[in-house]
């Protein structure tokens, strides 16, 4: 069978130069010297029977024919690209094991994965089970996300990242451009929604307002940030969760803002990690991506 496609050389010269303008910097982006893409661009045009390239001066540009060429040619290149860099790297994957909060994992930190594996295809993370009691040096894990106020066990480094924000979340239904405005005072006659584990975080957001005095009562409890924040869509209440848990109810339309100020505490997210791996590849290519969504957040 006649095999009738350029060469690759020829190809990868040509849409070199055509994403630089000049054959200098295309001989420079693909590490050969000027003449050789000349004579490649050259040798494809000789293949095909067309001209490709139109010389500006210094400048070099795609005929019509040649930017139609490009376009069906592009998309190959890159999957050829690809698909070598993924056998490059399969063989060299380092494994990175995490150990994550339920709600933050779910809510905050899934949403962004993609992005990691598409900057890091070289790193496999593997997300072990979470267990609120861990003491942060289990050998079933690399590092960890957990609540806290930062104080750590000895030999334990962490990085702060999302979650001391507080906010009162209501339904929509609930702050209606009609309706009155809601205010701390007006909070405390609407059924509270309180968290097992958090049953303070009502009375330090009151004392933030200016209700000190406030003894707000639960009209229920929910050991989930999930379960609390489905309550309030249900129309049940009032909750006082961390932003960066109802990213996504909030984009929707599924709660609001219910009033005031949100409320700063001690208490957040944070990555924590032996000190001594500090360094690993892996782990600190995980780092710096958090530490950037993060900023972002």
């Amino acid at each position: 069978m006649r095999i009738r496609s350029p060469s690759l050389p020829e190809l990868h010269a040509f849409a070199a130069l055509a994403k630089t303008g000049s054959f200098s910097l295309a001989a420079e982006s693909l590490c050969v010297t000027q003449g050789a893409v000349s004579r490649a661009i050259a040798r494809l045009e000789a293949h095909l029977g067309q001209t490709l390239v139109t010389r500006r001066g210094r400048r070099s540009e795609l005929t019509p024919v040649g930017q139609t060429y490009l376009q069906s040619v592009a998309g190959a290149l890159e999957q050829l690209e690809s698909s070598a860099q993924a056998l490059q790297t399969n063989g060299r994957r380092r494994a990175l094991r995490l150990s994550v909060t339920p709600s933050l994992f779910s809510k905050w930190l899934i949403p962004r994965l993609p992005d990691f594996h598409a900057l890091h295809p070289e790193v496999a993370l593997s997300f072990v089970p979470y267990r609120r009691d861990d003491p942060l040096d289990a050998a079933e894990a690399d590092a960890w996300i957990r609540s806290g106020d930062g104080r750590w066990p000895r030999g334990i480094r962490s990085d702060y990242l999302v979650g001391r924000e507080l906010v009162p979340i209501c339904s929509p239904g609930d702050v209606r451009p009609a309706s009155p405005p809601l205010d701390a005072q007006g909070l405390l006659s609407r059924p509270l929604l309180f968290h097992v584990h958090y049953p303070d975080n009502w009375r330090r957001w009151f004392e933030a307002q200016g209700c000190g005095d406030a003894q707000p009562q639960p009209a229920a409890h929910f050991d989930q940030v999930s379960m609390l924040v489905q309550a309030v869509i249900a129309g049940l209440g009032c909750a006082v969760v961390q932003r960066c848990l109802i990213e996504e109810e909030l984009a929707s339309g599924r709660v609001a803002i219910a009033c005031g100020r949100s409320v700063e505490i001690e208490r957040g997210y944070h990555l924590c990690y032996p000190a001594a791996q500090r360094d690993a590849p892996a782990l600190a290519a995980w780092r710096e991506w958090l530490l950037e969504q993060a900023g972002r957040h």
